[in-house]
């Protein structure tokens, strides 16, 4: 299997934030009289980008400009509950380190906007930092389409097929397989079989359990 490249997913993936969006929409629902079936809004929303969220959350067609006061509510909301806690998913760092060391490159493809990506990128552990990150605010559509995905392999210079996608959500599984992607689901809030497919080389809690696993090496991705 010739891998040259690793594509994360931030929210639920990366960092273990997943919690703290809910609780954040839940808030910006009620801010504005709206009721929300929680579980059935996150399942609607998780990898579409903050504009697609807002029409869905509001139930209604709105201009980009209403849309985007909403999403940087609702983030701010999200970034002053998450800083206190702050949390890698298990592991992260240390995969994503072990792999550029093993001469693999590092991408992420996010649905979250730029602030987000850099409230993320002050708080992680791992440096260097990852140089190419595609945000869901750069006009791409958000998962399960591929364009996040398929921009963050133009950026690194390295065809689809030798990329391997960290997901957490199935929107996201989705995306990679519409990209001609491997993928890796991460099982920060979905079960294995929520996040499986024909593309799907492993399921994990978290990154620990796929250094334990001797994943990188199990899969000829080391590049020595």
């Amino acid at each position: 299997m010739d891998i040259r490249a690793l594509i994360f997913d931030m929210d639920g993936t990366m960092v273990d934030s997943m919690p703290t969006h809910a609780q954040s929409w839940l808030l910006l629902a009620q801010r504005h009289g709206i009721a929300v079936d929680l579980p059935d809004l996150m399942r609607r929303t998780t990898g579409r980008t903050g504009l697609e969220c807002m029409r869905v959350l509001f139930g209604r067609d709105m201009d980009d400009a209403e849309a985007l006061g909403y999403v940087h509510e609702k983030e701010s909301l999200y970034r002053e509950l998450f800083a206190p806690q702050f949390a890698e998913i298990e592991g992260f760092s240390a995969f994503a380190q072990a792999a550029r060391a093993r001469g693999l490159q590092i991408g992420v493809g996010t649905a979250g906007d730029r602030h987000n990506v850099a409230f993320v990128y002050a708080n992680l552990k791992l440096r260097p930092l990852p140089a190419v990150a595609v945000g869901g605010d750069e006009g791409l559509p958000g998962k399960p389409e591929p364009a996040i995905f398929l921009e963050v392999a133009r950026r690194l210079g390295v065809a689809p097929q030798h990329c391997i996608v960290f997901e957490d959500a199935p929107l996201g599984i989705e995306a990679a397989r519409r990209a001609g992607m491997h993928a890796v689901g991460i099982g920060s809030g979905h079960s294995a079989e929520e996040l499986a497919g024909p593309h799907v080389l492993a399921y994990a809690r978290h990154f620990t359990e796929l250094t334990d696993n001797k994943f990188l090496e199990t899969h000829h991705v080391a590049k020595l």
